[in-house]
């Protein structure tokens, strides 16, 4: 059991992956879309059924492909990238309103695949279909999806809203049970902060 899982959150732009992690982080949702252009790191503990647990969530800007390697030509030649490679999962956002962004998800999904060779089967990946309030714009039946996610793919997946707080900590719950936390396995399974976890626990780099 590792002592800090590692998450990577990618996804096209737009698509609101940053404003779920400020969603679960600090409970705020901004109107305003501010693109990321820079890799943020967030390094939260939680608590779940009574136990402790160290996060490093990682928010990527939209990258154009999944590092091949971790040597100059791959991981590390692109700042943005770094880390990418070594996560202990995925979450994969796109827009159930925008049919390019789940284009992209599937495209980043599959460079997983072929590029993250050994353990990648142990490397839980999550898709989740963001602006759930924004049911009426949805461009791919939420079945289709779900069907072509779970039995094709094989991956974990969840629709949510990040604007009115809807299924984020689901998200994050299902996402701890997914990379083997033993203790997180319940049905019902209870997750609140650690109350030392402060804004200033976040870094930009």
């Amino acid at each position: 059991m590792v002592a800090t899982f590692k998450i990577a959150v990618l996804g096209a732009q737009g698509v609101g992956k940053s404003a779920i992690v400020r969603q679960f982080l600090y409970n705020e949702f901004s109107e305003v879309c501010v693109p990321t252009t820079a890799r943020r790191v967030y390094l939260p503990a939680v608590v779940m059924n009574g136990h402790v647990h160290d996060l490093q969530i990682m928010d990527f800007p939209p990258i154009t492909a999944f590092p091949v390697n971790t040597l100059q030509v791959g991981e590390w030649a692109d700042v943005c990238c770094r880390g990418l490679r070594s996560v202990h999962a995925y979450i994969l956002v796109y827009d159930i309103c925008c049919f390019d962004s789940f284009e992209y998800i599937k495209t980043i999904r599959q460079q997983i695949l072929e590029t993250r060779v050994i353990g990648t089967g142990e490397t839980p990946i999550i898709i989740v279909g963001n602006k759930r309030d924004l049911q009426r714009g949805r461009v791919i039946p939420r079945w289709n999806v779900s069907n072509l996610v779970k039995k094709t793919w094989k991956c974990g997946y969840i629709e949510c809203s990040a604007k009115y707080n809807w299924h984020i900590l689901l998200l994050f719950s299902e996402l701890l049970k997914s990379v083997g936390c033993a203790r997180c396995k319940h049905v019902h399974t209870t997750i609140r902060f650690q109350g030392a976890l402060r804004r200033n626990r976040c870094t930009i780099m």
